[in-house]
Formats: structure tokens, C-alpha cells, sequence
């Protein structure tokens, strides 16, 4: 996800005009669009599927990063044990 403040940065007016025309573009480019007011940025617009796919690729890093703690604290589980956890046998 690449922002090209060229063309993803527009004022909340821009978006009180004319909604669908931003939310269509953050559909169609794939990049997130930065509301500003006042020359701040405020929020952000972004396509459905982006967002989505943004939230899974940071559930899977967050789920990866604890993995690791767990193993340096020394939380491992033989594959018995998981399997026995999952119900899998």
C-alpha cells in the first residue's frame, strides 16, 4: 500500500461534495485516501477489501510476533499436545 500524496490527499470539502467519487477511488486505486481539514490530516478513506485484507495480514503478524514470545519464554507445545488441543487425533 503505496500513498501518492499527489493524488491521496484531499480536503473533507472534497469529500462533503462529492463522497462517492472518493470512496470509488480508493476502491479502484487499492490505496487509502487521507481526509484533511485545515491542512491536518483527520481520517482516512479506504476501500472494504483493502481494509480487510490489511486486518488479516495484522492479525497474522500480531499472531506471529506472540508465537515467538512464547516460544523465547519457553510456551512450546509437543505436537501431541496440540493435536490432543485441537481434538485432532
Amino acid at each position: 500500500m503505496h500513498i501518492k500524496f499527489s493524488e491521496d490527499v484531499i480536503p473533507l470539502s472534497d469529500l462533503k461534495v462529492n463522497p462517492g467519487k472518493v470512496v470509488n477511488r480508493a476502491k479502484d486505486t487499492h490505496r487509502p485516501i487521507l481526509l484533511t481539514s485545515r491542512g491536518r490530516g483527520i481520517a482516512v478513506v479506504q476501500g472494504l477489501d483493502e481494509y480487510e485484507k490489511n486486518e488479516e495480514e495484522r492479525k497474522f503478524m500480531k499472531a506471529i510476533a506472540q508465537g515467538l514470545m512464547d516460544i523465547r519464554e519457553g510456551k512450546e507445545l509437543d505436537l501431541n499436545e496440540v493435536k490432543k488441543k485441537l481434538g485432532v487425533d
